[in-house]
């Protein structure tokens, strides 16, 4: 399964739209006004499916993912020097980007592919391909694409 993750060109807040190969929504992302980032995720006919928040007063940014109001887990930047590397307690995967921070791999334990990220250049707001394996998967990796793509945000702000 394929998504492409995009950024609205202009909104406030954070605000994605997610979409299919045929071009249709899938997901839609809102931010919410809050200390910290608070994306809230919905299905393509506006039901509540899950929420990544930063979790505030943190050493390296910390965030929690929820689905369905329930906690799923939570995504935290290790510190190194050059490649990017999280720190993810959730389903055991793993996340591992590139040394530009444009591409990502996530794993589980055994080290297969969960989902490809690459980030589409030349494009007005960031967008990102999701290759996702099985689309059982797609939500959760879509919280950790967003979870990502925040802390790049608070790092670059």
């Amino acid at each position: 399964m394929k998504l492409l993750f995009k950024q609205r060109l202009f909104s406030w807040f954070d605000s994605y739209d997610i979409f299919n190969e045929a071009g249709e929504t899938v997901y839609v992302v809102k931010g919410q006004l809050a200390w910290g980032h608070c994306l809230k995720i919905f299905d393509a006919a506006g039901n509540e499916l899950g929420m990544v928040k930063q979790k505030l007063l943190t050493w390296l940014p910390t965030f929690e993912m929820y689905l369905q109001g329930q906690y799923l887990g939570r995504i935290k930047r290790e510190f190194t020097f050059f490649r990017p590397r999280y720190a993810i307690d959730c389903n055991g995967w793993q996340v591992e980007g590139s040394f530009f921070e444009w591409d990502y791999t996530i794993r589980n334990a055994a080290g297969q592919s969960i989902a490809t990220v690459t980030k589409e250049l030349f494009n007005w707001t960031d967008t990102y391909s999701i290759e996702v394996a099985d689309h059982r998967d797609a939500l959760c990796a879509l919280m950790l694409v967003l979870a990502i793509d925040a802390e790049k945000c608070s790092r670059n702000d």
